[in-house]
C-alpha cells in the first residue's frame, strides 16, 4: 500500500499525468510498474471524489495507445539490433528466452498477440517494439493497439473503482477489513487473468518445436 499512500499526497491532475506517462513508457518498452500505478490510482479514486475515474481511465488508455505506437515506430526503425541492445540493458525482460516466447506468440496469434498482450506484463512491454521489428502491418497493429489499450486500461480502472466503491461501506464500519477485501478482490482478478494468459502462452510454447526453428510458421 506504499504506492497508494504516496498517491494520496499528489494532486488529481498530477495523478492523471503520472498514470498516463508511466503506462505510456511501459507500453513503449521500458519495464515500469504501470499496472500497479493504475490499480492504486483507481482504488484511490473510489475513496476520494477529487479524482474522476473517467478521466483516469481515459488518461491510462491514451498512455497505453500512444506508448505502444511509439514503441512500434522505434521497433520498425531499430529492427533486430534494437532487441539485442535491449537484451543487454534489460536481460530479465528482453533476454533470449523472453524474446523467443514473445515471437512465438506473435507468429501464432498475429495482431491478437498485441490485443491480449495488454493483459500480460511481459507482452505488454514487448508488443509495440516487437510488432515493429516483425513488420506487422500498421493498420492491424493500430486496431489491436486501440482496442486492447481501451479494454485493459479502461476496464481495469472501472473494475477496481467499482470494487473500491463497494468496499467504502465496509471501510466505515470495518476499516482495515474493507480495505483488505478491496485489495484482495483486485489482486485475485488480475491473477486470474494472468493465469489464463500464461496457460495460453504455455500451450503455444509446447506447440512450437524447440529444436527445429525452421519449422516455425513464418507469420501471418
Amino acid at each position: 500500500m506504499h504506492v497508494q499512500e504516496w498517491l494520496e499526497t499528489v494532486p488529481a491532475v498530477s495523478i492523471y499525468l503520472l498514470v498516463g506517462v508511466v503506462i505510456g513508457l511501459e507500453s513503449l518498452g521500458i519495464p515500469l510498474p504501470g499496472e500497479i500505478i493504475l490499480v492504486s490510482s483507481a482504488l484511490l479514486a473510489s475513496q476520494h471524489g477529487d479524482i474522476d475515474p473517467v478521466v483516469l481511465g481515459a488518461c491510462a488508455s491514451a498512455g497505453a495507445i500512444i506508448g505502444d505506437s511509439i514503441g512500434y515506430a522505434i521497433g520498425r526503425k531499430g529492427g533486430r539490433p534494437l532487441l539485442a541492445w535491449l537484451g543487454g540493458k534489460f536481460p530479465k525482460h528482453f533476454g533470449a528466452p523472453q524474446i523467443a516466447l514473445a515471437e512465438r506468440s506473435f507468429e501464432k496469434w498475429g495482431m491478437w498477440a498485441v490485443f491480449f498482450g495488454r493483459f500480460v506484463a511481459l507482452l505488454r512491454i514487448f508488443a509495440g517494439p516487437l510488432a515493429g521489428v516483425l513488420r506487422m502491418p500498421y493498420w492491424k497493429f493500430l486496431i489491436a493497439n486501440v482496442l486492447g489499450g481501451i479494454l485493459w486500461a479502461g476496464g481495469t480502472t472501472a473494475v477496481i473503482y467499482s470494487v473500491g466503491v463497494v468496499a467504502e461501506a465496509w471501510l466505515k464500519r470495518f476499516s482495515w477489513l474493507g480495505l483488505l477485501a478491496a485489495v484482495l478482490i483486485g489482486v485475485i482478478s488480475m491473477l486470474v487473468l494472468k493465469n489464463r494468459a500464461k496457460k495460453a502462452a504455455a500451450q503455444a510454447d509446447r506447440a512450437a518445436p524447440s529444436t527445429e526453428p525452421d519449422t516455425v510458421p513464418a507469420g501471418d
